[in-house]
């Protein structure tokens, strides 16, 4: 088996979700102290590639320490859909099922193409990621939970569309631009009842995610095959930051 970091690479730059603090790394002994060095981290747990917990939107939801091993590496797909989406698209269930075969059970990964955006990737652009990069609805975020996924990750910011989120609220200009694109109110397109949908449908039917994956995923789109993610079991943690990698069979 060959393994395919999807990880994007951890540092003082990698920002946390819109609004969130910045990680912060020091040193609190070096090598002139007692011969070894040690260093403290700060983080959110929204930072980087990252596991969310059923207790991110769930009150009383499990937390990421009880997630079982085998619901995190099993079998499942990675759907390449990056020929279909663009700025502020929508996805949708047909998105996926026209490209592969995809089981009940299965972890779905789907590559938008957006991680080429992300911090520290050649064509960075912290704002077109954060805030304009593809994302679920209603539809797809019952067909998630109807389909009974272990987990799903995608290589963006979240599995909601940016402006299903509290970023129409914290980015006015961005929910403008918008409206101007699509020629109607985003309240129209996405009723303030259901922001947040793709954590809240699938998270209460025990479907979580990974967001914010990269690395190497280009070297695995649309293939089946051994997917593993790995969050810190963290006892009261509603999320973490985790490596996930694809096991191809060479």
């Amino acid at each position: 088996m060959k393994p395919i970091d999807l990880t994007h690479k951890f540092s003082i730059h990698t920002p946390g979700w819109v609004g969130y603090p910045s990680p912060k790394l020091s040193y609190f002994q070096r090598h002139a102290t007692n011969g070894i060095v040690s260093q403290y981290l700060e983080t959110p747990l929204h930072a980087g590639t990252h596991y969310d917990g059923e207790m991110h939107i769930i009150s009383g939801g499990a937390d990421i320490a009880s997630v079982p091993i085998d619901q995190l590496c099993r079998p499942g797909v990675i759907v390449d859909i990056s020929d279909e989406v663009e700025d502020w698209s929508v996805i949708k269930p047909h998105h996926i099922t026209d490209r592969m075969e995809v089981q009940k059970g299965d972890i779905l990964i789907y590559h938008t193409g957006y991680h080429r955006f992300f911090n520290g990737r050649p064509e960075e652009d912290e704002e077109r990621y954060f805030l304009r990069h593809p994302g679920g609805d209603r539809e797809f975020a019952e067909w998630v939970a109807e389909m009974q996924f272990a987990w799903t990750g995608f290589d963006c910011a979240s599995g909601d569309h940016p402006m299903n989120t509290s970023i129409r609220y914290k980015r006015a200009d961005a929910a403008r631009a918008y409206e101007k694109k699509i020629g109607r109110s985003v309240d129209d397109e996405f009723p303030p009842e259901d922001i947040f949908v793709m954590h809240k449908v699938p998270f209460r039917a025990g479907v979580t995610h990974v967001e914010n994956m990269g690395g190497d995923i280009e070297q695995a789109l649309n293939r089946r095959c051994l997917i593993g993610a790995f969050p810190i079991p963290i006892e009261g943690g509603e999320a973490s930051p985790c490596r996930v990698v694809a096991f191809l069979d060479e």
